[in-house]
């Protein structure tokens, strides 16, 4: 085993364009704790985003009814960075510098994550990033919370080739660093496992993108070659409607052409009819349809909250959950909401997650949480086909990347490095 593995398996085991108040008036504003809200609430990424908006503001709410932390309530501020990246810096400046946020929860694609990363590092405070993302990041003042590509897309690829006995592979993403980091990974992942580079067809498309005829014709050509195809997926925002809408156009069924996506949870199957597309995958953390009490309790709460009980809950909301309830413990633990001290205290913190058990906040700023693969239902649900026997410690440095396999990161003091360099002993600089 190597060195990174076990040092690995050693921190697993221990462990709108305007800022909204959404607060009473009458709150002094030194007698709350500011957090920050950043969401595309507007633009491509609305349709995924806005809910997570509503998710945290459940979360306070919530909170505040246990009376608050340290002694104060908390009080949301939201701005709306409208699916435009560089205006999510901006906000993010806005909350840390003008509204003094404590805490920030937000961003959804890796592009507007990697454009606030500045920002938090310059003014030394918190994000908790809640998506699924491309790993090749580990940052001190940020805490990922959404799954590594070893929490999501390797573990995908593996079911397919283990239960579908898939030969051919269609990395279908949209054109942006998280879809293509990702794919660069499962590209030399599946050329590792004898795959052949005619055997694997990539495709990038813009934001937003619809009109889909011709690539899905692609895809569905590409599959006719008498080898077993499937198609991962890191489509991502509002493009997913007509791209599965095109797979159902063209007679595309899972037993034939299996999709696996990663950014395609129950919100987004909430817009879609659902019939066609029975039997395809997704690959997340957590879905709504978990059996258990935290879960039932959750969703029940989550419902009354929104005043909709048609409305659903997803994998990103389940992250959200997470990282506020671990962020609220270590808080508590530190005695105040100062960044460095939270910062010192969050390692080791577990917290209840939706899937039955605890996830665990580890050095390198990810969290540990167990693996689903899912199929899609008729009645917009996803039933669970397999999981990971056990938790899976995120992996911020992929294995499968010659520039990576050797870096592990981990921010305890003395380390406190981000790409600590496992064959030379030296920290590479910021993670």
């Amino acid at each position: 085993m190597r060195i990174k593995d076990k040092l690995l398996n050693k921190v697993a085991t221990a462990a709108l364009g305007t800022a909204m108040l959404w607060a009473s008036p009458a709150m002094a504003a030194d007698d709350t704790i500011k957090v920050g809200v950043l969401h595309s609430l507007s633009g491509t990424m609305a349709i995924s985003e806005t809910t997570l908006k509503d998710a945290v503001l459940m979360l306070i709410d919530e909170q505040n009814k246990k009376g608050g932390v340290l002694g104060k309530k908390l009080e949301a501020v939201v701005v709306d960075p409208a699916s435009d990246w560089p205006l999510f810096a901006e906000k993010a400046r806005e909350l840390i510098e003008k509204d003094k946020v404590s805490a920030v929860f937000g961003c959804w694609t890796s592009v507007s994550r990697k454009s606030v990363l500045p920002v938090f590092e310059e003014l030394n405070s918190l994000l908790f990033y809640p998506v699924q993302y491309e790993g090749e990041e580990s940052q001190r003042n940020i805490f990922y919370t959404g799954a590594a590509p070893n929490q999501q897309a390797i573990p995908a690829v593996d079911y397919l080739l283990a239960n579908d006995k898939v030969e051919r592979w269609v990395l279908a993403g949209t054109d942006y660093v998280y879809p293509r980091t990702t794919n660069k990974i499962l590209e030399a992942y599946l050329l590792a496992k004898g795959v052949k580079a005619e055997d694997i067809m990539i495709n990038y498309t813009p934001f937003g993108h619809s009109d889909w005829q011709t690539i899905v014709s692609d895809i569905k050509k590409f599959g006719s070659a008498g080898k077993k195809t499937a198609v991962v997926s890191t489509i991502n925002g509002d493009a997913n409607v007509p791209f599965y809408k095109e797979l159902g156009n063209q007679g595309i069924k899972a037993e034939d052409i299996p999709v696996v996506a990663f950014s395609v949870g129950e919100e987004e199957l909430a817009g879609l009819d659902t019939a066609p597309l029975v039997g395809h995958l997704a690959a997340w953390n957590y879905f709504q349809s978990m059996d258990n009490p935290v879960n039932e309790s959750f969703i029940k709460t989550w419902k009354a909250f929104i005043k909709n009980e048609k409305r659903v809950t997803n994998d990103p909301m389940e992250a959200t959950y997470i990282g506020f309830n671990m962020w609220i413990k270590a808080v508590e633990a530190a005695g105040t909401t100062d960044a460095d001290a939270v910062i010192d205290s969050i390692v080791g913190v577990s917290v209840p997650n939706l899937t039955g058990g605890y996830s665990a906040m580890l050095p390198n700023h990810h969290i540990t949480k167990p693996v689903l693969i899912g199929e899609i239902q008729a009645d917009g649900q996803f039933e669970t086909v397999w999981q990971t026997p056990g938790l899976v410690a995120g992996d911020e440095w992929s294995d499968f990347l010659p520039d990576s396999k050797d870096l592990i990161s981990d921010w305890r003091k003395p380390m406190s490095c981000g790409n600590f360099n496992t064959a030379t002993g030296k920290c590479g600089g910021k993670g």
